[in-house]
């Protein structure tokens, strides 16, 4: 057992080394250090997260306190003692950062396992080089990350998340989202609210209860887009691709403006529209129902079909 060194606010941070086989952890890293930490957080606090080169997993759980496990990973054991975590905790929340030694660009990292209350604000959870998951919480939050995947369950809360070199996936989910990556795809079900997905050389494939207020869009390229609405309400509809096929669904009695073009593909509609100018298989112009908000899809060298749910 040996004692680490931490820059903290709070008190009795206690460390635990244990015993590694080298071949169980990634190229380069001979060193492992795991840290736990416990202490009391009331529902509807606030907890932000700033770590590099490493994984993070939140759990919410019904319990008014918060579990930090948190691994830190090295190439040399001088390297890793100089990795410090700073925690500090106030009265409206948590806020851990991990410290990469000054000057040092060597293989190293710190990655997390926390478990808090289900109602938390994550005002920002960040990381580079590893994947963010979040399950069971309630409460907007803030996700970034780079080179590693997204992904969020049973989730209540308008999510803000980005990545790059990774999918993100939100499942079993309510409230509005903003999601961008870069080749990865993008699925999301339950949305309620507001709906923004933008990445590239991946596939967007989403399921919206119900859109309200703002634009919701889905715009890729290289890769196809699925796009359900079951309830359009207010909202415009943005949906754009270059080489790949367009699938949008939309309710039986749905009212909207449709503008729809493709360039070496066709167009398939099982609405009846009322066109306005020229109607031909590569572009349509016209009115859905008794008309409403505006639904533009576009895209190039694929079909689009905009069909009934």
């Amino acid at each position: 057992m040996q004692a680490t060194l931490f820059r903290c606010s709070v008190p009795a941070l206690m460390a635990i080394l244990y015993g590694c086989d080298f071949e169980d952890l990634p190229g380069g890293v001979r060193e492992r250090e795991e840290v736990r930490k416990e202490m009391a957080m009331k529902p509807g606090s606030h907890f932000e997260l700033e770590s590099f080169n490493g994984s993070v997993e939140i759990r919410g759980w019904d319990q008014d306190r918060i579990d930090i496990a948190a691994t830190k990973t090295a190439s040399t054991r001088e390297l890793l003692d100089e990795i410090k975590i700073d925690i500090s905790q106030s009265a409206d929340g948590v806020r851990i950062r991990s410290v990469r030694p000054e000057g040092r660009h060597s293989n190293m990292g710190v990655s997390y396992v926390i478990s808090l209350p289900r109602k938390t604000t994550m005002d920002r959870v960040a990381s580079s080089n590893g994947s963010i998951r979040m399950e069971g919480v309630e409460g907007a939050a803030k996700l970034r990350s780079s080179n590693g995947s997204v992904r969020l369950t049973q989730v209540k809360g308008d999510v803000d998340a980005s990545t790059s070199n990774g999918s993100i996936e939100v499942n079993s989910f309510s409230g509005g989202a903003i999601l961008r990556t870069s080749n990865g795809a993008i699925r999301a079900s339950g949305v309620r609210g507001f709906f923004d997905a933008q990445t590239s050389n991946g596939s967007i494939d989403a399921d919206i209860d119900e859109a309200t207020g703002r634009t919701v869009r889905a715009n890729t390229s290289n890769g196809k887009i699925e796009l359900g609405i079951a309830k359009l309400r207010d909202s415009d509809v943005v949906a754009s691709s270059s080489n790949s096929s367009v699938v949008l669904r939309l309710p039986e009695d749905v009212g909207a403006r449709l503008k729809a073009a493709t360039s070496n593909g066709s167009i398939h509609t099982a609405f009846e529209v009322r066109a306005q100018g020229e109607l031909s298989k590569k572009r349509i112009e016209g009115t859905i129902g008794t008309g409403g908000p505006l639904i533009d899809v576009h895209t190039s060298n694929a079909s689009i079909r905009i069909e009934k749910m």
